[in-house]
């Protein structure tokens, strides 16, 4: 049994749940609705201004759905209440970051700018130069646009230079060191 499955969601003022027939939990409060298809292996209710999810059978792929549809529900419910929010930063020499509309222009020493243009939900935004702010309500989608503007410029491992999470630690490589003396 999924210790994590087992425990009920409390929803906060302002956010409801329903379940379908078709098993499509959708959450909603004034930021927004969220849905996610929900397994038949499971069963959803809401009662008491708590979601519980239960197994309908006793098999493996039970379990393991258990836990994790509990999860994504609850991922939900914090989404439409406090949001999702991952913080990246760019370094490098001559490395900066411009908001400009729906989109954020970086270069990144490339022989061109890069643009990133905000979708599905998510807000970019730039509080400095070498920072960006992705913020949803989606976990999901807060998750993938990071991952997508990380991929952009790695961080190369003897410098340092490339964009990483705000709370990344990157080990550096030790460069070439040099030999007593040339060629005799």
């Amino acid at each position: 049994m999924s210790r994590i499955g087992k425990l009920p969601i409390t929803l906060p003022a302002g956010v409801t749940v329903s379940v379908d027939a078709e098993n499509v939990v959708t959450v909603t409060s004034s930021k927004g609705t969220l849905t996610q298809k929900v397994s038949k292996l499971l069963n959803v209710k809401v009662e008491n201004n708590q979601v519980i999810v239960e197994k309908t059978v006793e098999t493996t792929e039970a379990n393991a759905m258990h836990g994790l549809y509990r999860t994504l529900i609850n991922n939900m419910v914090e989404g439409l209440t406090n949001g999702f929010k991952k913080s990246l930063t760019v370094n490098g020499v001559g490395y900066k970051v411009a908001k400009q509309g729906n989109k954020i222009i970086m270069n990144l020493g490339l022989s061109h700018p890069v643009e990133v243009v905000e979708e599905n939900g998510v807000k970019l935004n730039v509080p400095s130069i070498t920072e960006i702010v992705v913020e949803g309500v989606s976990k999901e989608a807060v998750g993938a646009m990071a991952a997508k503007i990380r991929a952009i410029k790695p961080v190369e491992p003897y410098h340092g230079y490339g964009i990483r999470y705000t709370d990344e630690k990157v080990s550096l490589k030790e460069g070439k060191s040099s030999g007593k003396g040339g060629k005799k």
